[in-house]
């Protein structure tokens, strides 16, 4: 259980943010919803525990916006314990010829710079605290090609490459970082990348959700938010102190490595 501890999520309103927000509240985690969108909200509501769910505005490209909405979480909470990196886009699907550098850059500032901005933020707060954590949502399209997402795919592997990295340089102060690389997970994201991979391929919605998503898998299903919220929540405690620099898949059996 995480009774007494502090996380800070982002990405917090829908999908997965949603789902780890409600199980690391669930497990009477202080929780700041860190989101752009009003849903943040709704989700600190559907909690139950609203004393304990604080919603922060937060625009993870804005570093000033990041900076302040830390600093609200820990003069709210009294410090910071663990830190969930999961705000992140879909970017486009296209070739690679097709793409536009504005579309690339703007893949990897949020889902590689956001992070760097939001660990600069955290990082004194979780050298500070007796359990810290850092968990970054990667992908497992990260470890695996995955035709027509290049911005998306180079981004994922490159939380891989920060979230090692970090492990190094915070484990002198005891914090742990960890990557949970989630398959493609239920959700209006992923269906929108099912749509696109569709079009792309003139075939339906069900044959590209099978080609691209489902028949590889071990189980032949898609993951389920809260399957990669209760790695998270395993990641941010007690249990998981000895795990740290490794990039976990959460993938219905998808990526062995």
């Amino acid at each position: 259980m995480l009774d007494g501890t502090t996380a800070f999520v982002t990405g917090a309103s829908q999908g997965i943010g949603r789902a780890i927000t409600l199980e690391l509240a669930r497990q009477g985690a202080n929780v700041a919803l860190a989101a752009r969108s009003d849903g943040i909200h709704e989700t600190a509501a559907e909690t139950g525990a609203e004393s304990r769910a604080l919603p922060v505005e937060t625009d993870v490209t804005d570093e000033a916006s990041v900076e302040a909405a830390i600093g609200e979480t820990v003069e709210t909470f009294g410090g910071l314990d663990c830190l969930v990196n999961n705000a992140g886009i879909a970017g486009p699907t296209a070739p690679v010829e097709e793409l536009t550098v504005d579309q690339w850059e703007r893949t990897m500032d949020v889902n590689v710079t956001g992070m760097f901005r939001c660990v600069k933020h955290a990082a004194p707060h979780l050298r500070a605290s007796d359990r810290g954590s850092v968990v970054n949502v990667s992908s497992i399209s990260g470890k695996r090609p995955l035709e027509n997402r290049t911005p998306y795919t180079t981004s994922k592997l490159a939380v891989v490459g920060l979230t090692r990295t970090l492990a190094f340089e915070l484990g002198d102060d005891d914090v742990t970082v960890n990557a949970v690389c989630p398959g493609a997970t239920r959700g209006p994201r992923i269906d929108d990348v099912i749509a696109a991979q569709a079009d792309r391929r003139g075939v339906s919605f069900e044959t590209a959700k099978r080609s691209v998503f489902t028949d590889d898998t071990a189980l032949g299903r898609l993951t389920e938010p809260e399957d990669v919220a209760g790695m998270v929540a395993y990641l941010a405690s007690d249990a998981a102190r000895n795990v740290t620099a490794q990039d976990i898949n959460v993938d219905a059996g998808t990526v062995w490595y």
